[in-house]
């Protein structure tokens, strides 16, 4: 699990350790040699940590901005004397700046190849005129320590092409990832997996953590790094950045070219955990801890971040919303963005929040394993209604808020990852809903109910528990109605806890079973696993993979 964070996180000592690292070093001498390999990774580690906080810092990034700029303009940059920087921002260990300009107006592809790796091919995204005179643009899916040959194919607006060719040594790993994951299951030959890469959302580490993009082929493509904690899903806005959590304090804003344009705080009050969205004005929606509360308690706020200014407003405190039910708990939990917590009371743990065009808000509630809607989330929060099993609320105002189940299907279990499809073929008042149901039975804060109430259930933590599964699973929402159905599910690999799903084109599915480090493409209508990636763990799990396919991003 990551080094989480009190507001007096540990790295803010880090200065005190680079000051003393020739005493540090002047040490090692005198220790057995296990020490030594001990202490010099330490010593390594607390520096990439301290390098990683000034990369997320405005003063590091103009910095890196201007240094850019100077070199580049220092002579002329034609399609004979192009422009490269690796890594300009240090915020992609794997992409290549690259400028220069033509002539007549075109537009760019590239292939990057390297001797035993699949080549990766991708078409440049330029802004949204397309065909420019002035090209620039990153090349991602440089591998680490090799020679990479990168293609450059420049086509005019008559068809015309011309290439040039770029060798490039790529630059070490800053983590310890695999550059190749291993694949129990090979796509068969001509399988459409998508153009899009696989981001790694949390290989929780104790040293220093990462976001990683990944290709079809397993190969790595991008190691992005963060302060700590993880970053949870990648969001889009329309000034062409890409929002993304960088510890559970901390948003940033990247453009294109990697540059961090925007770096916010969330004060001294709240700290993130698990998901956030974008609301209509594009501002962040965040699930949150509020820090320094009396009765303990976490993960049962929401708040919002004006991207514009910063300024973080609280909008709905689940205590005050649902003040019978948490009184019914046990005063029992952790904290998750702090493991060095304690005496936490996480008494309904939320892990996805997904915003409805209406203002609305569905939640998943792990630890009621409840879906939660919430109307007017920014105005006056009222609670809409509930989806799962309604014995978890007996006793409560709550238990008569549950739409009807039709169809006979067990409810979820610590259910993550859910989703909304508003399809326009359907009635106004109903949507799709899909997620990823760990089927898990269990709450620290509610020790005696029996969850073998839903049918299947597992109780059982262990991921070697035999014959236990999770599953995907899409309901059929109809508010009007006041019921939901099951209209698809497959069992996929267990996972009790964290773990994702996600649609993609083409009637696959993307499931990440977390505890497992196992992710895998499914045939949508049959279950059937066309492609699978293992990926080592750091210390637990992997929380989230989604697929981006980052067309007006990276790509064209």
């Amino acid at each position: 699990m990551s080094r989480f964070t009190t507001r007096l996180h540990p790295r803010t000592l880090r200065w005190i350790l680079a000051a003393i690292a020739v005493i540090v070093v002047a040490l090692l001498c005198l220790l057995p040699q296990p020490d030594v390999t001990a202490t010099v990774r330490q010593t390594r580690i607390e520096r990439l940590n301290a390098l990683i906080e000034n990369v997320y810092t405005a003063d590091f990034q103009q910095m890196r901005q201007e240094q850019l700029i100077a070199e580049r303009d220092e002579e002329p940059r034609t399609i004979d004397d192009i422009y490269v920087k690796d890594d300009p921002y240090a915020t992609n260990t794997r992409s290549l700046y690259v400028y220069f300009t033509t002539e007549q107006p075109a537009t760019v592809s590239y292939t990057v190849a390297a001797e035993g790796y699949p080549d990766f091919s991708a078409d440049a995204y330029e802004g949204v005129d397309g065909a420019t005179t002035e090209h620039e643009f990153l090349v991602l899916g440089l591998l680490p320590d090799v020679t990479n040959t990168i293609t450059l194919t420049i086509t005019d607006e008559t068809g015309g092409t011309t290439e040039r060719v770029i060798e490039r040594e790529g630059l070490g790993l800053l983590g310890t990832e695999e550059v190749r994951l291993e694949q129990p299951v090979q796509p068969d030959e001509g399988a459409d997996l998508g153009n899009g890469l696989y981001a790694i959302l949390g290989n929780d580490s104790d040293d220093q953590d990462f976001m990683f993009y990944y290709d079809a082929n397993g190969v790595l493509r991008g190691e992005v790094p963060i302060l700590f904690y993880r970053s949870h899903r990648l969001l889009f806005d329309d000034d062409g950045l890409m929002w993304f959590s960088a510890s559970t304090e901390k948003m940033a804003a990247m453009d294109r070219l990697g540059r961090l344009v925007k770096i916010l705080d969330l004060g001294d009050r709240y700290i993130l955990h698990h998901d956030y969205a974008f609301d209509a004005d594009q501002n962040l929606v965040l699930l949150a801890t509020e820090l320094n509360r009396s009765d303990g308690c976490v993960q049962d706020q929401i708040v919002k971040l004006d991207t514009d200014t910063g300024k973080v407003t609280p909008l709905l405190d689940m205590g005050d919303m649902f003040p019978e039910y948490k009184m019914s708990t046990d005063h029992a939990g952790i904290d998750e963005s702090d493991l060095s917590a304690t005496g936490k009371w996480d008494w309904i743990h939320f892990n996805t929040i997904q915003m409805l065009p209406d203002g609305s808000a569905l939640l998943s509630a792990r630890e009621t394993s409840t879906i939660i809607k919430i109307d007017d989330l920014e105005g006056t929060p009222t609670l809409g209604y509930m989806i799962g099993e309604p014995s978890v609320w007996a006793g409560t105002p709550q238990e008569d808020d549950f739409l009807t189940k039709v169809g006979d299907f067990p409810d979820t279990g610590g259910q993550h990852s859910i989703t909304y499809v508003d399809d326009p073929a359907l009635s106004d008042g109903q949507y799709y809903l899909y997620m990823f149901d760990n089927n898990y039975g269990s709450a620290q804060t509610r020790p005696d109910f029996d969850w073998t109430v839903i049918d299947g259930i597992v109780t059982k933590y262990s991921i070697a528990t035999e014959g236990a599964y999770s599953q995907y699973r899409r309901y059929l929402v109809d508010e009007n109605a006041g019921t939901y159905t099951e209209v698809n599910a497959f069992d996929v690999p267990y996972s009790p806890l964290v773990s994702s799903a996600q649609e993609l084109d083409g009637g696959r599915v993307l499931i990440d079973s977390g505890l497992q480090g196992l992710f895998g493409v499914y045939d949508e209508s049959t279950g059937e696993l066309l492609a699978q990636y293992r990926m080592k763990l750091n210390t637990s799990y992997i929380y989230r993979v989604y697929e981006y396919d980052f067309k007006g991003f990276y790509f064209a």
